[in-house]
């Protein structure tokens, strides 16, 4: 029987300086696995019924932080993550990273305080690939050693095929 896996799309954001843009869900959001307080992962979401990954994209990230994609970003990264506990009501999911380089600003999308909140998301932040690296807290990243293929991406350029992540 195949698995059913939830489509998601994330944005790697890069500024001018090469930070990248991360926001913060904390429990119980499904990418928080027990025993940790928060994941600092790439904005984006869910894939909805009818939608295509780049209008799944722009809508995410419109209500998240406000950004506006023209064009259609480079497909980046791949990954598959399988467990009951990865998706409500799904086997894993499939997470399909897009890079989106912009100048610095100020997250603030269309949804309000409540909204992110309801969506696990407590606050954003630019992180430098460097703090990523030397990151000693309990929050975790997703995915896990992200500071590894960002820095393949800032150093080798935008790949001909995206990359299959691990976890």
């Amino acid at each position: 029987m195949p698995l059913n896996l939830r489509s998601s799309v994330r944005a790697i954001i890069l500024d001018e300086e090469e930070r990248v843009l991360l926001c913060r869900f904390v429990f119980p959001h499904p990418a928080v696995p027990g025993g940790a307080l928060a994941v600092w992962a790439a904005p984006g979401g869910g894939v909805e019924a009818g939608e295509d990954r780049m209008t799944a994209l722009r809508r995410e990230l419109l209500e998240e932080t406000g950004l506006v994609i023209p064009g259609d970003p480079p497909h980046v990264w791949h990954q598959v993550v399988v467990g009951a506990d990865v998706a409500r009501g799904y086997d894993g999911i499939v997470n399909d990273y897009f890079l989106v380089r912009t100048g610095r600003f100020e997250p603030r999308g269309e949804f309000s305080d409540d909204q992110l909140a309801a969506e696990f998301i407590a606050e954003f932040r630019w992180w430098p690939p460097a703090e990523i690296a030397a990151y000693t807290g309990s929050d975790l990243f997703s995915p896990r050693d992200l500071v590894t293929p960002l820095t393949e991406l800032l150093t080798s350029g935008t790949p001909a095929d995206p990359v299959a992540l691990g976890l």
